[in-house]
């Protein structure tokens, strides 16, 4: 029995370095090619780490001033959008869950039955919508459509959050004496950081990767976000520029992880401190 134990713990973490390995190759892949000469790369012979090592692509990139640019582009519409998304769900998911009503349920149901609804469904009216009020080609406008777009699904995710946290904390907490606002800022919001961290982070990084939406609505080579920005490295015949747009992806990946480190121990703390806080 014990061997079969070794055999199985052995499969199970083979299995996971694989699955690991699966999934870091392609950034390895694309880390290593932004430091590659250009004959290097279209050279034909498979190598990870280059031979010959150069920053000519990031500088490429850099001096172009376009990515970085984009990157102000969609920094600020990443974290506009994340801000009120956060805003709008957290207390709309405590209104639904502490006031139930055949209405929030509803709502909650046609929050699920919209996420079934494809992009291209949607996109004509909506820009129909957005030239009318004028938020074509503005970071205003671009900045609403992620709202709208990320909030039923953030919501969603609110929603089963608070509804796992029990009444009974509450009710403790007024029996000792604590107003609505202390509840809620010094009992509530502890155990909610784990949520809030999570639907920030996926409303920023949805923001920040969406390429559709912003193709579209934006026209003003200036305005443009940084996934139009790296399509642009790929030629109308699809001949792409390999290096500068590994440097290119290289960088953009860098906000995502640091908010990800930055945003890390939201994950792993507040689920006892504000029962302890009651």
């Amino acid at each position: 029995m014990t061997g079969r134990k070794h055999i199985s713990a052995l499969l199970i973490h083979g299995a996971i370095i694989l699955y690991v390995v699966f999934l870091l190759f392609p950034l390895l892949w694309v880390v290593a090619t932004s430091f590659k000469p250009t004959a290097e790369i279209y050279s034909g012979e498979l190598t990870i780490l280059p031979d010959d090592g150069t920053l000519d692509h990031y500088r490429s990139v850099i001096n172009g001033q376009q990515v970085l640019r984009s990157m102000g582009n969609s920094f600020i519409v990443g974290v506009v959008s994340t801000v009120l998304v956060i805003l709008l769900a957290v207390p709309s998911a405590y209104a639904m869950v502490r006031y139930t009503s055949v209405i929030n349920n509803a709502i909650l149901g046609w929050i699920l039955v919209s996420q079934i609804f494809p992009v291209i469904l949607v996109m004509i009216p909506l820009y129909v919508m957005l030239r009318h009020m004028g938020l074509t080609d503005t970071l205003t406008g671009l900045t609403l459509v992620y709202v709208v777009w990320s909030l039923p699904f953030v919501l969603w995710m609110m929603h089963g959050y608070v509804k796992s946290i029990p009444l009974e904390l509450e009710e403790a907490a007024v029996i000792d004496g604590a107003s609505r606002i202390q509840v809620i800022f010094q009992v509530l919001m502890p155990l909610l950081l784990p949520a809030i961290g999570a639907s920030a982070l996926f409303s920023f990084i949805s923001a920040w990767n969406e390429f559709f939406f912003a193709l579209v609505l934006m026209k003003s080579p200036a305005l443009a976000t940084l996934q139009v920005e790296l399509a642009r490295y790929t030629g109308m015949e699809g001949q792409a520029r390999t290096g500068p747009l590994a440097a290119a992806s290289v960088i953009a990946t860098i906000p995502s992880v640091l908010l990800f480190i930055l945003m890390r121990k939201w994950f792993t703390t507040g689920l006892v401190s504000g029962a302890l806080k009651g």
